[in-house]
């Protein structure tokens, strides 16, 4: 609960350096965002009453912007090019047998375990590397579903070793 209280007092914070104006409510979700890691429930109801604003249009600002998250991202994110190049030379398949690995359902991005999030992007801007995907920034070429489960379980394997 303490966490709770000390997660508001930063939101209220954050509130406070733009004055509380809904005309810097996008500013605030942002900041919130990059302190947090996503949006949650409690900061967005937060927002909306200190700016005076319901707390649906809150929300539909937060939803209507692809960059914002309302579900907690993992410690590494793992994102997946579904430009034409990288679809063209079957990042699907990839993507999927991650969404597998990950043990993903529905519209869940993140892993149970807290770990990963599993994104999709437009483009990466690396096409001629197709089929490509990141894992925290870093640009993985030519990847094959059982390499990216690979890179995955690498991953854990340090994470597990306190790496």
């Amino acid at each position: 609960m303490k966490k709770e209280n000390d997660q508001m007092s930063a939101v209220r914070e954050i509130i406070e350096r733009y004055d509380g104006r809904e005309s810097n409510l996008i500013a605030i979700l942002q900041d919130v965002q990059n302190e947090y890691k996503y949006l949650s429930e409690e900061a967005l109801r937060l927002i909306a009453e200190e700016l005076g604003l319901s707390t649906a249009k809150v929300y539909s600002v937060a939803t209507f912007y692809e960059n914002f998250s309302l579900e907690a991202k993992g410690k590494h994110i793992v994102r997946i090019c579904t430009g034409t190049a990288c679809h063209v030379r079957k990042s699907q398949p990839i993507y999927e047998a991650l969404r597998e690995n990950l043990a993903l359902t529905g519209k869940r991005k993140t892993s149970a375990d807290g770990l990963f999030t599993l994104e999709t992007v437009a483009c990466l801007g690396a096409c001629g590397l197709a089929p490509v995907m990141t894992l925290d920034g870093e640009v993985h070429a030519k990847m094959t579903p059982e390499n990216a489960v690979a890179l995955l379980d690498e991953v854990r394997a340090k994470e597990a070793a306190g790496q």
